[in-house]
Protein backbone atom coordinates (compact mmCIF):
# COMPACT_ATOMS: atom_id res chain seq x y z
CA UNK A 1 0.00 0.00 0.00
CA UNK A 2 2.90 2.73 0.86
CA UNK A 3 4.57 1.57 -2.00
CA UNK A 4 1.33 1.87 -4.33
CA UNK A 5 0.82 5.89 -2.63
CA UNK A 6 4.35 6.82 -3.63
CA UNK A 7 4.33 5.40 -6.94
CA UNK A 8 0.97 7.89 -7.59
CA UNK A 9 2.98 10.38 -6.01
CA UNK A 10 5.81 9.92 -8.78
CA UNK A 11 2.92 9.60 -11.17
CA UNK A 12 1.40 12.58 -10.61
CA UNK A 13 4.60 14.33 -10.54
CA UNK A 14 5.78 13.19 -13.56
CA UNK A 15 2.69 14.46 -15.79
CA UNK A 16 2.61 17.56 -13.43
CA UNK A 17 3.70 21.04 -15.07
CA UNK A 18 6.68 21.36 -12.68
CA UNK A 19 9.52 22.76 -13.99
CA UNK A 20 12.15 19.67 -15.44
CA UNK A 21 15.02 20.69 -12.91
CA UNK A 22 12.25 20.32 -10.05
CA UNK A 23 10.35 17.58 -11.30
CA UNK A 24 13.73 15.94 -11.63
CA UNK A 25 14.57 16.57 -8.26
CA UNK A 26 11.38 15.69 -6.30
CA UNK A 27 11.44 12.19 -8.50
CA UNK A 28 14.92 11.29 -7.20
CA UNK A 29 14.01 12.52 -3.63
CA UNK A 30 10.20 10.07 -4.21
CA UNK A 31 13.16 7.31 -4.61
CA UNK A 32 15.22 7.80 -1.70
CA UNK A 33 11.61 7.92 -0.08
CA UNK A 34 10.76 5.07 -1.15
CA UNK A 35 14.02 3.41 0.20
CA UNK A 36 13.54 4.68 3.62
CA UNK A 37 9.71 4.43 4.26
CA UNK A 38 10.15 0.74 3.28
CA UNK A 39 12.85 0.47 6.12
CA UNK A 40 10.70 2.41 8.65
CA UNK A 41 7.31 0.13 7.88
CA UNK A 42 9.20 -2.94 9.46
CA UNK A 43 9.09 -1.12 12.43
CA UNK A 44 6.74 1.36 12.41
CA UNK A 45 4.27 0.61 9.47
CA UNK A 46 1.59 3.14 10.99
CA UNK A 47 3.80 6.29 11.03
CA UNK A 48 5.58 5.01 7.46
CA UNK A 49 2.08 5.06 5.91
CA UNK A 50 1.18 8.86 7.47
CA UNK A 51 4.63 9.73 6.26
CA UNK A 52 3.25 8.34 2.50
CA UNK A 53 -0.39 9.57 2.70
CA UNK A 54 1.07 13.05 4.46
CA UNK A 55 4.11 12.99 0.74
CA UNK A 56 0.98 12.52 -1.10
CA UNK A 57 -1.34 15.13 -0.27
CA UNK A 58 1.46 17.88 -0.01
CA UNK A 59 2.62 16.62 -3.79
CA UNK A 60 -0.98 16.88 -4.83
CA UNK A 61 -1.49 20.49 -3.00
CA UNK A 62 2.24 21.54 -4.54
CA UNK A 63 0.75 20.78 -8.05
CA UNK A 64 -2.25 22.12 -8.93
CA UNK A 65 -2.71 23.89 -11.48
CA UNK A 66 -3.46 26.95 -8.94
CA UNK A 67 -2.36 25.82 -5.67
CA UNK A 68 -3.87 27.44 -2.62
CA UNK A 69 -0.80 28.95 -0.19
CA UNK A 70 -2.76 27.73 3.19
CA UNK A 71 -3.59 24.27 1.81
CA UNK A 72 0.42 23.87 0.54
CA UNK A 73 1.30 25.03 4.20
CA UNK A 74 -0.89 22.99 6.07
CA UNK A 75 0.02 19.44 3.81
CA UNK A 76 3.72 20.45 4.26
CA UNK A 77 3.53 21.23 7.87
CA UNK A 78 2.05 17.57 8.37
CA UNK A 79 4.74 16.00 6.41
CA UNK A 80 7.44 17.67 8.13
CA UNK A 81 5.63 16.49 11.34
CA UNK A 82 5.33 12.93 10.04
CA UNK A 83 8.85 12.58 10.87
CA UNK A 84 8.98 14.22 14.54
CA UNK A 85 11.29 11.62 16.45
CA UNK A 86 12.60 9.94 13.91
CA UNK A 87 16.04 12.06 13.86
CA UNK A 88 18.34 9.44 15.89
CA UNK A 89 16.96 6.28 14.51
CA UNK A 90 16.06 7.60 10.90
CA UNK A 91 18.07 10.56 9.89
CA UNK A 92 18.05 10.22 6.22
CA UNK A 93 14.38 9.55 6.44
CA UNK A 94 14.23 12.50 8.41
CA UNK A 95 16.47 14.47 5.84
CA UNK A 96 14.69 13.40 2.36
CA UNK A 97 11.21 14.42 3.82
CA UNK A 98 12.34 18.19 4.66
CA UNK A 99 14.19 18.38 1.44
CA UNK A 100 11.02 17.31 0.12
CA UNK A 101 9.13 19.46 2.11
CA UNK A 102 11.45 22.31 0.65
CA UNK A 103 11.01 21.48 -3.21
CA UNK A 104 7.60 21.33 -3.04
CA UNK A 105 7.36 25.06 -1.03
CA UNK A 106 9.66 26.87 -4.04
CA UNK A 107 7.46 25.80 -6.51
CA UNK A 108 4.78 28.42 -5.89
CA UNK A 109 8.37 30.61 -5.79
Amino acid sequence: MIQDTLSKIESRIGQSAVKDESKAELLTLLGKLKSEVAELSKTHDEEAQSIAGFTQVSAHEATRDEPNPALVKHSLDGLAASVDGFEKSHPRLVAVVNRICTTLSNLGI
